[in-house]
């Protein structure tokens, strides 16, 4: 694999997109295709806010695993390179719609979650979502006695205006949008990098594998996240340790 030659101080604004296919280099399962969670549990039965009406414990059952499967995870060489970016060259922004917390585990300080978080929840009280890492989880709020939800967009919910307008903003003002272990197929997340492109800004898709968005990316770099960001930033990658 030829290397790309894209130094960063080439660059104003970096943008890193990134999917499960990220996390699943640290164990992870991603959601969909061989080995997806959702290939072997039925959203309509764990991930819906109908499911969660219906039967509440048997939902939360379900996510205190997920949650004790993400926090036994650590993050990997690629979380800790972006992270080591970050906060050398503070325009640098992650945009992820992974909900585990590894990006901010690694170090990373300007986090876009486009999906929420495993570790926040809210429930009918007046306030804003709170980080919550408990094992399992008070599932009633102690102030009202209301159920609490994870603090996540599941399927038939609506995006959350607030970062996806976030990511409008920085996808569009970039120079450089990198990629990383996403499908390209979950709107309206995946329409973000063409923002990026539209802006003028080189894409780069880092992946095993052709996605349906591939034609977007003016690098494609079918290898994974760790080993593509070692070989375009070996600097940054020998700090990370």
């Amino acid at each position: 694999m030829m290397t790309p030659d894209l130094p960063l101080e080439r660059f104003e604004h970096i943008v890193f997109f990134t999917g499960a296919g990220l996390s699943s280099e640290c164990g992870l399962p991603t959601y969909r295709g061989e080995g997806g969670i959702w290939g072997s549990y039925d959203y309509q039965d764990y991930a819906c806010q109908r499911a969660f009406d219906r039967d509440p414990d048997r939902v939360w059952d379900f996510h205190d695993e997920r949650r004790r499967v993400m926090g036994a995870a650590a993050p990997g060489l690629a979380h800790s390179v972006m992270a080591k970016i970050q906060q050398e060259r503070t325009t640098t922004v992650i945009v992820t719609q992974n909900i585990d917390g590894l990006h901010q585990r690694a170090g990373a300080v300007d986090v876009v979650e486009l999906h929420g978080s495993v570790w926040r929840v809210r429930c009918s009280c007046p306030g804003a979502p709170f980080e919550n890492k408990d094992l399992p989880i008070e599932r009633r709020c102690v102030a009202c006695g209301a159920w609490r939800r994870p603090d996540i967009v599941w399927f038939e919910d609506p995006m959350q205006q607030a970062p996806l307008e976030r990511a409008a903003e920085v996808l569009m003002a970039s120079d450089l949008l990198v990629s990383i272990g996403t499908s390209g197929v979950v709107y309206p997340a995946a329409q973000l990098p063409r923002m990026a492109k539209a802006a003028g800004a080189m894409c780069v898709e880092i992946n095993p594998q052709e996605t349906p968005v591939s034609g977007l990316y003016d690098i494609h770099m079918r290898t994974g996240a760790a080993e593509a960001l070692r070989t375009l930033w070996p600097a940054v990658a020998e700090r990370c340790g």
